[in-house]
């Protein structure tokens, strides 16, 4: 069944039911206005020719002043020169051989690193709260009705040119604590006017971003919602919420729905909130690699378009799990296919290389999955041919690698970003 092909509710097909999840690939040409680069162009052939049935890209920014890593690509009306025919060269390339590529579209909110030097916002003025790691954040600007309303026309203006570049679709962020997700979130959002309190206040952004989006462009390209589950916090984002916001979802001429959870605060992405034991029997590995599978099954009852369970698929058998177990779920597989590009082809064949990043004892439990992340990102710069791919590259030496990376790419952008904050202040 994961090869079948599955019909969405905008008339297209997706060959199969492997999603490349997104993943943040911190590959952009920096100095080129965070366009893609040739190595993302060559990284991306590489997953499309791997056989998945749609392709989400790692998330696009859509403010050049709001970046959640100087790595990240940027759509942006006022991001300065830019190629389109890198980003349509990339997404060509990408769908050659019969993949759908999505672009997931996204503004970081107050999840911004201090050492970048713009200014974060919010929805309040909430700080991030990462123990001994909250110093990397600053304190957030709680959002004007002014700043809200251009965020919302951000999103808009990067669907359509989404469309014009040859996209098939976007994927709007609203998980990880990222800004849809910080207002959806009580923690996050203290707000008392119309963007807080009641969760139809809290919905308000998401529901006005896909109002603004689908308006913005045909009714064949896709648009989609990832969301959290859970925030995984005490008084946090819950799976009422969930399924209140899917039953309005349901009238909104949405695509599909992709389940994550947890955000910078408590990582339930990286599979942090999952108690492992050595223990455990195939069957039980098989399920707790399914991180947000039990979330995804509830949605799938209240949910009239196809839902995407992401999160730890790395084994064929997991791969089964989820498509055997509804006609109308997709598995998006992120760490796994970022490791090895071609695994669903691999899987069709009959083969199961299961996989996965190398353990760590080294580093402290708060930077464990920033480590795992780095791992993936050093295998994914080799496919896009900067370095030599090693699946189990040692997380400490790929930790180290990312943060020198990281560091010159922040300095690269702070160089043109400085004169966007000059040029926004005399406006």
């Amino acid at each position: 069944m994961a090869f079948n092909p599955i019909p969405l509710p905008n008339g297209s097909t997706i060959k199969n039911r492997i999603v490349k999840a997104a993943m943040e690939e911190s590959m952009a040409d920096v100095e080129h206005h965070c366009q893609p680069s040739e190595a993302m162009v060559k990284l991306y052939d590489a997953w499309g020719a791997g056989g998945s049935g749609l392709i989400l890209s790692g998330h696009v920014m859509i403010d050049p002043l709001a970046m959640a890593l100087a790595g990240d690509t940027l759509l942006a009306e006022d991001a300065g020169p830019q190629d389109d025919q890198v980003w349509r060269r990339l997404i060509t390339k990408t769908k050659a051989h019969g993949a759908q590529f999505w672009l997931q579209i996204n503004h970081p909110g107050r999840q911004v690193k201090k050492q970048a030097g713009i200014e974060a916002y919010g929805p309040s003025d909430v700080q991030v709260k990462m123990g001994r790691l909250s110093a990397l954040f600053g304190k957030p600007i709680a959002m004007s009705e002014e700043k809200i309303q251009d965020i919302i026309h951000r999103f808009a203006y990067a669907a359509r040119k989404a469309e014009e570049l040859g996209a098939d679709g976007v994927e709007v962020h609203a998980a990880h604590g990222y800004l849809i997700s910080a207002f959806l979130s009580p923690l996050a959002n203290v707000r008392t006017d119309r963007w807080g309190g009641s969760r139809e206040n809290r919905a308000r952004l998401l529901f006005d971003v896909l109002k603004a989006v689908r308006a913005n462009v045909s009714p064949a390209f896709g648009v989609a919602v990832k969301i959290n589950s859970s925030d995984f916090q005490k008084g946090g984002f819950d799976s009422e919420d969930l399924l209140w916001i899917v039953e309005q979802l349901n009238t909104m001429h949405i695509d599909f729905i992709e389940i994550s959870g947890g955000n910078y605060e408590s990582p339930a992405m990286a599979g942090s909130h999952m108690v492992m034991d050595e223990k455990t029997t195939q069957s039980s590995t098989t399920i707790r690699e399914m991180y947000f599978f039990e979330a995804a099954k509830q949605v799938e009852q209240v949910a009239t378009m196809p839902v995407v369970v992401t999160g730890g698929i790395r084994k064929r058998a997991t791969l089964d799990a989820v498509v055997t177990s509804s006609d109308r779920l997709l598995a998006g597989v992120g760490t796994a296919i970022g490791l090895i590009p071609d695994l669903p082809n691999r899987w069709q064949r009959g083969e199961d290389p299961s996989p996965s990043t190398s353990p760590t004892w080294v580093l402290p439990k708060m930077l464990v999955s920033i480590a795992s992340i780095a791992a993936v990102h050093w295998n994914m710069a080799a496919t896009g041919g900067q370095g030599r791919g090693w699946q189990g590259v040692w997380p400490l030496i790929a930790f180290g690698w990312d943060q020198i990376r990281d560091a010159k790419q922040t300095k690269q952008y702070q160089r043109w970003a400085k004169g966007l904050v000059e040029t926004r202040a005399k406006l």
